[in-house]
């Protein structure tokens, strides 16, 4: 049967570790993703009990193919599909530094003070900082 061929970038885009086809195959064109430890091309047609190294922008996963999935479904459905064989020590680094690193995003109630936190700050430190450097 014909439909049994499925291409890398397609099945990753299905098995939703890329959020698109487009990001899933530029991702094997920049040598992101790796089988038998060489770069795999997006056109590569994959076969059951595969395993491949993904890269992503945050996290480096080890998956073994279980099923062909030719198109996108809910997570919960293609999670069916593949198996997670990452490392547990890769886990573990993963944890480690999303916890370490800042990711950018601002906590709420938290950043640069409103005028009035201003104002209670320089009434705290009892200097007047609206005047310029040298004017007292």
């Amino acid at each position: 049967m014909e439909k049994e061929k499925l291409r890398l970038d397609k099945y990753l885009w299905a098995i939703r570790l890329f959020k698109t086809r487009a990001q899933a195959a530029a991702a094997c064109d920049k040598g992101k993703v790796k089988y038998n430890g060489n770069a795999a091309k997006a056109a590569k047609p994959v076969s059951i009990d595969d395993e491949y190294e993904v890269k992503t922008e945050n996290k480096k996963s080890l998956i073994k193919v279980t099923g062909l999935l030719h198109n996108r479904v809910q997570y919960s459905e293609a999670i069916k599909f593949y198996l997670d064989i990452t490392p547990a020590e890769e886990i573990e680094r993963i944890k480690f530094q999303s916890a370490v690193f800042h990711t950018g995003k601002r906590m709420s109630k938290i950043g640069r003070p409103t005028k009035k936190q201003k104002r209670d700050i320089d009434e705290f430190i009892g200097g007047d900082w609206s005047k310029g450097a040298g004017e007292e």
